[in-house]
Protein backbone atom coordinates (compact mmCIF):
# COMPACT_ATOMS: atom_id res chain seq x y z
CA UNK A 1 0.00 0.00 0.00
CA UNK A 2 1.60 3.15 -0.97
CA UNK A 3 -1.47 5.13 -1.50
CA UNK A 4 -2.18 8.63 -0.35
CA UNK A 5 -4.45 7.08 2.41
CA UNK A 6 -1.53 4.38 3.48
CA UNK A 7 1.22 7.43 3.78
CA UNK A 8 -1.42 9.36 6.02
CA UNK A 9 -1.31 6.72 8.08
CA UNK A 10 2.36 6.09 8.09
CA UNK A 11 3.10 9.74 8.50
CA UNK A 12 1.32 9.83 11.85
CA UNK A 13 2.78 6.60 12.74
CA UNK A 14 6.46 8.48 12.00
CA UNK A 15 5.51 11.61 13.68
CA UNK A 16 4.18 10.14 16.79
CA UNK A 17 7.09 7.65 17.13
CA UNK A 18 9.25 11.38 16.63
CA UNK A 19 6.91 13.57 19.39
CA UNK A 20 7.81 10.75 22.07
CA UNK A 21 10.82 12.15 22.58
CA UNK A 22 10.81 15.52 20.84
CA UNK A 23 8.25 18.04 22.49
CA UNK A 24 6.64 21.22 21.35
CA UNK A 25 7.97 21.04 17.51
CA UNK A 26 4.57 19.47 15.94
CA UNK A 27 4.80 21.95 12.97
CA UNK A 28 8.75 21.62 12.15
CA UNK A 29 8.34 18.68 12.71
CA UNK A 30 5.93 17.75 9.99
CA UNK A 31 7.24 20.14 7.62
CA UNK A 32 10.93 18.60 7.91
CA UNK A 33 9.02 14.72 7.49
CA UNK A 34 7.00 16.50 4.37
CA UNK A 35 10.24 17.82 3.08
CA UNK A 36 12.17 14.37 2.93
CA UNK A 37 9.05 12.85 1.26
CA UNK A 38 9.24 15.41 -1.36
CA UNK A 39 13.22 14.51 -1.87
CA UNK A 40 14.41 17.81 -0.12
CA UNK A 41 17.20 19.20 2.02
CA UNK A 42 16.21 20.59 5.67
CA UNK A 43 18.21 23.69 7.44
CA UNK A 44 17.21 24.29 11.46
CA UNK A 45 18.10 27.94 12.18
CA UNK A 46 17.72 28.42 16.05
CA UNK A 47 19.19 29.04 19.35
CA UNK A 48 21.10 26.60 20.65
CA UNK A 49 19.19 24.11 23.19
CA UNK A 50 16.21 23.62 21.34
CA UNK A 51 15.98 20.23 20.18
CA UNK A 52 17.30 20.35 16.58
CA UNK A 53 19.61 17.44 16.60
CA UNK A 54 17.47 14.71 18.68
CA UNK A 55 15.04 15.67 16.39
CA UNK A 56 17.03 14.83 13.32
CA UNK A 57 18.47 12.30 15.08
CA UNK A 58 15.02 11.08 15.93
CA UNK A 59 13.41 11.60 12.46
CA UNK A 60 16.67 9.40 11.01
CA UNK A 61 15.50 6.55 13.15
CA UNK A 62 11.78 6.61 12.72
CA UNK A 63 12.57 6.54 8.63
CA UNK A 64 15.13 3.79 9.10
CA UNK A 65 17.70 6.25 7.65
CA UNK A 66 21.87 5.36 8.32
CA UNK A 67 22.47 8.57 10.64
CA UNK A 68 25.48 10.12 10.47
CA UNK A 69 26.57 13.26 12.26
CA UNK A 70 29.22 15.89 11.39
CA UNK A 71 30.02 18.22 13.83
CA UNK A 72 31.32 21.37 11.97
CA UNK A 73 34.31 23.26 12.99
CA UNK A 74 36.55 26.02 11.49
CA UNK A 75 39.15 23.80 11.23
CA UNK A 76 37.20 21.43 9.05
CA UNK A 77 38.08 20.48 5.10
CA UNK A 78 36.51 19.68 2.50
CA UNK A 79 38.25 15.74 2.58
CA UNK A 80 36.24 15.23 6.01
CA UNK A 81 33.03 15.89 4.40
CA UNK A 82 33.16 13.42 1.36
CA UNK A 83 36.21 11.25 2.41
CA UNK A 84 39.56 10.76 0.24
CA UNK A 85 42.20 8.52 -1.01
CA UNK A 86 44.58 7.13 1.24
CA UNK A 87 47.55 4.57 0.98
CA UNK A 88 46.95 1.35 1.66
CA UNK A 89 50.22 -0.47 2.49
CA UNK A 90 48.86 -4.16 1.36
CA UNK A 91 48.24 -3.22 -2.06
CA UNK A 92 50.43 -0.43 -2.59
CA UNK A 93 47.91 1.76 -4.08
CA UNK A 94 45.56 4.66 -2.68
CA UNK A 95 42.22 3.75 -2.46
CA UNK A 96 38.96 5.76 -1.52
CA UNK A 97 37.80 5.82 2.16
CA UNK A 98 34.39 7.19 2.32
CA UNK A 99 33.40 10.34 4.61
CA UNK A 100 30.20 10.49 6.87
CA UNK A 101 28.35 11.93 3.68
CA UNK A 102 27.76 8.29 2.65
CA UNK A 103 25.04 7.86 4.48
CA UNK A 104 21.00 7.74 4.43
CA UNK A 105 20.58 11.07 6.62
CA UNK A 106 23.35 13.57 7.19
CA UNK A 107 22.71 15.73 10.11
CA UNK A 108 25.45 19.01 9.57
CA UNK A 109 25.61 20.31 13.12
CA UNK A 110 26.20 24.04 13.49
CA UNK A 111 26.66 24.20 9.77
CA UNK A 112 27.69 27.82 9.84
CA UNK A 113 30.70 26.65 11.72
CA UNK A 114 33.01 26.03 8.80
CA UNK A 115 34.21 27.58 6.29
CA UNK A 116 32.90 28.41 2.92
CA UNK A 117 35.05 25.91 1.42
CA UNK A 118 34.20 22.69 3.35
CA UNK A 119 30.66 24.24 3.01
CA UNK A 120 30.76 24.23 -0.42
CA UNK A 121 31.47 20.74 -0.38
CA UNK A 122 28.69 19.95 0.09
CA UNK A 123 26.77 21.30 -2.72
CA UNK A 124 27.02 19.09 -5.04
CA UNK A 125 26.08 15.64 -2.76
CA UNK A 126 23.29 17.72 -1.74
CA UNK A 127 22.45 18.89 -5.69
CA UNK A 128 23.16 15.97 -7.63
CA UNK A 129 23.73 12.94 -5.04
CA UNK A 130 27.39 12.37 -5.46
CA UNK A 131 30.62 13.22 -4.73
CA UNK A 132 33.93 13.81 -6.94
CA UNK A 133 36.89 13.39 -5.36
CA UNK A 134 40.33 13.48 -7.12
CA UNK A 135 38.51 13.70 -10.90
CA UNK A 136 36.57 10.38 -9.82
CA UNK A 137 32.60 10.61 -9.13
CA UNK A 138 30.94 8.32 -6.08
CA UNK A 139 26.97 8.42 -6.05
CA UNK A 140 25.76 8.14 -2.57
CA UNK A 141 23.41 6.08 -1.00
CA UNK A 142 19.56 6.32 -2.23
CA UNK A 143 17.66 8.04 -0.41
CA UNK A 144 19.85 10.84 0.77
CA UNK A 145 19.25 14.02 2.72
CA UNK A 146 21.09 16.64 4.42
CA UNK A 147 19.74 18.29 8.04
CA UNK A 148 21.49 20.76 8.87
CA UNK A 149 21.78 23.38 12.06
CA UNK A 150 22.48 26.82 12.40
CA UNK A 151 23.00 29.58 15.03
CA UNK A 152 21.62 32.90 14.08
CA UNK A 153 22.92 34.42 17.54
CA UNK A 154 26.62 33.88 17.00
CA UNK A 155 29.28 35.87 14.90
CA UNK A 156 32.53 35.02 15.81
CA UNK A 157 33.74 31.76 14.53
CA UNK A 158 31.37 31.44 12.10
CA UNK A 159 30.85 31.70 8.14
CA UNK A 160 27.45 32.76 6.77
CA UNK A 161 25.98 30.18 4.27
CA UNK A 162 26.41 30.78 0.52
CA UNK A 163 23.71 31.80 -0.98
CA UNK A 164 23.84 28.81 -3.48
CA UNK A 165 24.12 26.78 -0.86
CA UNK A 166 21.11 28.51 1.15
CA UNK A 167 19.13 28.06 -2.18
CA UNK A 168 19.78 23.83 -2.04
CA UNK A 169 17.70 23.82 1.06
CA UNK A 170 14.52 22.84 0.62
CA UNK A 171 13.15 24.62 3.71
CA UNK A 172 14.50 26.82 6.23
CA UNK A 173 12.73 26.45 9.77
CA UNK A 174 12.84 27.94 13.21
CA UNK A 175 12.04 25.99 16.14
CA UNK A 176 11.00 28.58 18.97
CA UNK A 177 11.30 28.08 22.39
CA UNK A 178 8.47 25.40 23.90
CA UNK A 179 5.35 26.68 25.70
CA UNK A 180 5.81 26.47 29.53
CA UNK A 181 3.86 23.20 29.69
CA UNK A 182 6.04 21.67 27.00
CA UNK A 183 9.03 22.43 28.43
CA UNK A 184 7.78 20.94 31.74
CA UNK A 185 6.82 17.59 30.09
CA UNK A 186 10.57 17.75 28.67
CA UNK A 187 11.76 17.83 32.17
CA UNK A 188 9.21 14.48 32.90
CA UNK A 189 10.98 13.05 30.21
CA UNK A 190 13.77 13.07 30.95
CA UNK A 191 13.34 12.30 34.79
CA UNK A 192 11.07 8.75 33.02
CA UNK A 193 13.75 8.10 31.11
CA UNK A 194 16.31 7.76 33.97
CA UNK A 195 18.80 8.17 31.25
CA UNK A 196 20.27 10.94 28.58
CA UNK A 197 19.53 8.44 25.64
CA UNK A 198 16.89 8.35 23.81
CA UNK A 199 15.35 6.00 21.56
CA UNK A 200 13.48 5.93 18.76
CA UNK A 201 12.28 2.46 17.13
CA UNK A 202 12.19 2.21 13.10
CA UNK A 203 8.50 2.83 11.51
CA UNK A 204 9.87 2.15 8.13
CA UNK A 205 12.79 1.27 6.37
CA UNK A 206 14.69 3.46 3.45
CA UNK A 207 13.23 0.95 0.68
CA UNK A 208 9.41 1.62 1.94
CA UNK A 209 11.22 5.52 2.09
CA UNK A 210 11.82 5.20 -1.71
CA UNK A 211 8.30 3.93 -2.56
CA UNK A 212 7.10 6.69 -0.90
CA UNK A 213 8.65 9.31 -2.61
CA UNK A 214 7.57 8.11 -5.69
CA UNK A 215 3.90 7.99 -4.71
CA UNK A 216 4.19 11.40 -4.10
CA UNK A 217 5.19 12.78 -7.37
CA UNK A 218 2.03 11.32 -8.16
CA UNK A 219 0.16 13.95 -6.25
CA UNK A 220 -1.98 15.73 -8.14
CA UNK A 221 -1.16 19.50 -9.43
CA UNK A 222 -4.01 21.65 -10.87
CA UNK A 223 -2.68 23.95 -13.22
CA UNK A 224 -4.16 26.51 -11.02
CA UNK A 225 -1.97 25.26 -8.03
CA UNK A 226 1.10 25.86 -9.91
CA UNK A 227 0.28 29.32 -11.09
CA UNK A 228 0.03 30.08 -7.57
CA UNK A 229 3.14 28.79 -6.55
CA UNK A 230 4.70 31.13 -9.54
CA UNK A 231 3.33 34.50 -8.53
CA UNK A 232 4.12 33.86 -5.11
CA UNK A 233 7.71 33.78 -5.77
CA UNK A 234 7.78 36.37 -8.65
CA UNK A 235 5.50 38.60 -6.19
CA UNK A 236 8.78 38.21 -4.13
CA UNK A 237 11.65 39.56 -6.35
CA UNK A 238 9.36 42.84 -6.62
CA UNK A 239 8.22 43.67 -2.97
CA UNK A 240 9.82 46.13 -1.38
CA UNK A 241 13.42 46.20 0.85
CA UNK A 242 14.50 42.88 -1.67
CA UNK A 243 17.81 42.91 -3.26
CA UNK A 244 17.25 39.35 -4.55
CA UNK A 245 14.37 37.40 -4.56
CA UNK A 246 13.42 33.79 -5.10
CA UNK A 247 14.73 31.57 -7.93
CA UNK A 248 12.33 29.21 -10.10
CA UNK A 249 13.81 26.69 -7.42
CA UNK A 250 11.53 28.48 -5.00
CA UNK A 251 8.32 28.05 -7.09
CA UNK A 252 9.94 24.30 -7.50
CA UNK A 253 9.97 23.90 -3.90
CA UNK A 254 6.41 25.10 -3.33
CA UNK A 255 4.98 22.55 -5.55
CA UNK A 256 6.91 19.59 -4.35
CA UNK A 257 6.32 20.32 -0.60
CA UNK A 258 2.85 20.92 -0.65
CA UNK A 259 2.45 17.39 -2.68
CA UNK A 260 4.04 15.95 -0.24
CA UNK A 261 1.68 17.79 2.64
CA UNK A 262 -1.18 16.68 0.86
CA UNK A 263 -0.06 13.17 0.81
CA UNK A 264 0.40 13.46 4.75
CA UNK A 265 -2.85 15.11 5.02
CA UNK A 266 -4.65 11.90 2.83
CA UNK A 267 -4.90 13.60 -0.20
CA UNK A 268 -4.50 13.25 -3.75
CA UNK A 269 -4.32 16.31 -4.73
CA UNK A 270 -2.78 19.98 -3.45
CA UNK A 271 -4.61 22.65 -2.09
CA UNK A 272 -3.79 26.65 -2.07
CA UNK A 273 -3.85 25.92 1.71
CA UNK A 274 -0.85 23.87 1.65
CA UNK A 275 1.01 26.45 -0.44
CA UNK A 276 -0.06 29.33 2.09
CA UNK A 277 1.54 27.35 4.84
CA UNK A 278 4.86 26.30 3.74
CA UNK A 279 5.52 29.77 2.17
CA UNK A 280 7.83 31.46 4.53
CA UNK A 281 10.26 28.35 5.59
CA UNK A 282 10.57 27.47 1.87
CA UNK A 283 10.87 30.98 0.00
CA UNK A 284 12.57 33.57 2.86
CA UNK A 285 15.60 32.32 3.01
CA UNK A 286 15.92 32.54 -0.48
CA UNK A 287 15.70 36.17 -0.10
CA UNK A 288 18.34 38.79 -0.10
CA UNK A 289 17.28 42.30 0.89
CA UNK A 290 18.61 45.68 0.56
CA UNK A 291 21.69 46.88 2.12
CA UNK A 292 19.80 49.40 3.94
CA UNK A 293 17.09 46.72 5.37
CA UNK A 294 19.44 44.50 6.46
CA UNK A 295 21.72 47.10 8.52
CA UNK A 296 18.31 48.84 10.12
CA UNK A 297 16.19 45.26 10.77
CA UNK A 298 13.24 47.39 9.65
CA UNK A 299 12.22 44.13 8.15
CA UNK A 300 12.65 40.59 8.00
CA UNK A 301 12.67 38.23 5.20
CA UNK A 302 9.71 36.33 7.13
CA UNK A 303 7.67 39.35 7.16
CA UNK A 304 8.19 40.13 3.21
CA UNK A 305 6.82 36.15 2.51
CA UNK A 306 3.72 37.04 4.59
CA UNK A 307 3.17 40.27 3.05
CA UNK A 308 3.46 38.45 -0.43
CA UNK A 309 1.12 35.64 0.47
CA UNK A 310 -1.37 38.33 2.12
CA UNK A 311 -1.50 40.25 -1.18
CA UNK A 312 -0.94 37.70 -4.16
CA UNK A 313 -4.97 36.73 -4.93
CA UNK A 314 -5.69 32.98 -4.21
CA UNK A 315 -6.86 30.56 -6.56
CA UNK A 316 -10.32 28.65 -6.10
CA UNK A 317 -9.85 25.70 -4.03
CA UNK A 318 -9.24 22.68 -6.43
CA UNK A 319 -10.10 18.74 -6.12
CA UNK A 320 -8.57 15.43 -7.72
CA UNK A 321 -8.54 15.42 -10.90
CA UNK A 322 -12.30 14.40 -12.71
Amino acid sequence: MTDSISIAETGERILAAVRSVVVGMDDPLEIALATILAGGHVLFEDVPGLGKTLAARSLASALGLDFRRLQCTPDMLPGDVTGSYVYAPDSGEFVFRPGPVFTGLLLADEINRTTPKTQSAMLEAMAERQVTVEGNSFPLPAPFHVIATSNPIEYEGTYALPEAQLDRFMVRLRVGYPEPAGETQILLNRVARQQEATHVAAVIDSARLVAVQQTVEAIHVHPDIAQYCVDLTRATRHAQNVAVGASPRGSLGLLLLGRALAALDGREFVRPDDIKRIAVPVLAHRLTLTPQAWAQGVVSAEQIVENVVGQVPVPPTVGAPA
